[in-house]
Formats: C-alpha cells, sequence, structure tokens
C-alpha cells in the first residue's frame, strides 16, 4: 500500500483502511491529484485480500465539498478514458463500486456534488449532525447526471426524492437524509468514528469470502433483470462459500456456542 500520497491518507488498522481525504483547508475539494490518487487507491483494492473495509471520511469540518473549482484547469489536463478530468474522476466511482470491501462512508459538513457522489458510491452512509449533501452540479449550469449520481441515488432513495434533490440541487440534511434511507444513522459528529468502529466490528465477525461475496452478490442483484439472475447469483456465492473451511470452521463454532476464527480459508 503506497504511504505518499498527498491529498489522501491511508491509515491501516489491522484489516481495515480508514481513508481520509485530506485537504482540510479547501473542505477536502477535489483536484486532478486527488481524483489521480483515488484512482490508483480504489484500483490497487480489487486484488488486495489484506484489507476487508474501508473507512471513508473528510478530515478538518467537511467531507468532501466537491470539484475545486478553484483549481480547475491549473495542472495538465489528464487523459481519463479519453474525457479528460471528467474521465479520470468518473472512474474512480465505478473503482469504488467494483473493489470487493465494503466501503463505509463517515460524513460530516458539506457532501457536494462529487463528494456527494463518494457517499453514494459507498455501501454503507453514517451522517453526522452537521452533514448536508446535495448534487450542486446542477447549480452550477451543468447536469446533476454526474459521478453515478443517477446511478446511485435512485437506487438508495425513492425514484422521487432523487428526481427533487437532482432537479434542484437543493441540499438535504441529516435527519431528513435518515427518514429517507439515505444514511443508515445520524450521530454527534465526534461520535462518527465509534458509529463506524461499531460495524466495523460486526463485519468483522463474519468469514472473508462471504463478506466480499455479500457485496458482489448484493451490486449484481441490484442490477438483476429478474429474480432468476439474482438467484443465480447467490447458488453460485453460496456454493463457493460452503466449499471452504471457515463455513466448516462457521458450523462448528455456532454449535459449540462460540465465536467463529476465520483463516481466509
Amino acid at each position: 500500500m503506497r504511504t505518499d500520497y498527498q491529498t489522501i491518507t491511508v491509515e491501516a488498522r489491522g484489516a481495515v483502511h480508514w481513508l481520509t481525504l485530506n485537504r482540510p483547508d479547501q473542505l477536502n475539494s477535489i483536484n486532478t491529484e486527488m481524483a489521480t490518487e483515488l484512482s490508483d487507491y480504489f484500483g490497487g483494492l480489487y486484488h488486495d485480500r489484506s484489507c476487508r473495509i474501508v473507512v471513508m471520511r473528510g478530515a478538518g469540518r467537511a467531507f468532501c465539498a466537491g470539484l475545486d473549482i478553484k483549481s480547475r484547469g491549473k495542472t495538465a489536463a489528464p487523459f481519463g478514458g479519453g474525457f479528460g478530468f471528467q474521465g479520470l474522476l468518473a472512474d474512480v466511482y465505478v473503482k469504488m463500486h467494483r473493489c470487493p470491501q465494503p466501503i463505509i462512508a463517515l460524513v460530516q459538513g458539506a457532501a457536494c456534488g462529487g463528494g456527494f457522489a463518494f457517499a453514494l458510491a459507498a455501501d454503507i452512509r453514517i451522517a453526522g449532525e452537521s452533514a448536508r449533501m446535495n448534487a450542486a452540479f446542477i447549480k452550477l449550469g451543468l447536469s446533476s447526471c454526474d459521478m453515478g449520481v443517477s446511478y446511485f441515488l435512485p437506487r438508495v432513495v425513492s425514484r422521487s426524492i432523487a428526481s427533487e434533490l437532482m432537479l434542484t440541487g437543493r441540499f438535504i440534511h441529516a435527519q431528513r437524509a435518515l427518514a429517507t434511507g439515505l444514511v443508515s444513522e445520524v450521530v454527534p459528529d465526534d461520535q462518527l468514528e465509534a458509529a463506524g468502529q461499531r460495524f466495523v466490528d460486526e463485519m468483522l465477525a463474519t468469514s472473508p469470502m462471504g463478506l466480499r461475496l455479500t457485496k458482489e452478490g448484493l451490486n449484481l442483484a441490484t442490477d438483476a433483470p429478474s429474480l432468476e439472475a439474482a438467484i443465480a447469483i447467490e447458488n453460485r456465492n453460496q456454493t463457493l462459500c460452503a466449499r471452504t473451511e471457515d463455513f466448516a470452521e462457521g458450523l462448528r463454532a455456532f454449535l459449540e456456542k462460540r465465536p467463529p476464527v476465520y483463516q481466509d480459508k
């Protein structure tokens, strides 16, 4: 794992990576360097078996205020799949969705535009009481269909609420985000890490393969064209898990009324 990132930090706590967007003086807004570093980080996770969970957060008083408009155009344009910066950043959300590790987003303060998309691309979102999120793109003369928001948001909340937020660019604050299912929990800002740790502890109590294949299966089932297609994925994943030593250990531990000790075998 790289340790020389300039705009993000990654702290490994055992099998958990605590990823921090680290431009607090700019409210963790996204510039080319951050997009490049996040692309490198999430791209490297796909084959990283040592990391089981990622906790994503922002340094300072904001999660991520979106695009750093002041720095736009000041650096050499990346290729980004032929779409320059647009393609470079968009690919980060694809890599977040594709990586086998569940991602927990701890959101405090502003999560706007691309920052809102970071939260949406996570698997679980926990909001601090100060959290406020919006699809800011439309406020700048752009479409709100950007950075995966048009894919993620209607799958997280209802089509009506997604339309409301995307067509107006209005903010949704922590308590309404909880009421609409956009976030799983709202806690005081200074308790975000502890709240995230509770989810981490429960996930670490599962088998490594079971956790990875649950994220994969849930993602595939969300887009499955039929019940039969979703069940086909479930059958495949369950057969793979059932052949592992960890499944045998899980059964023994259940019968012996003790916590299982999984070895990822």
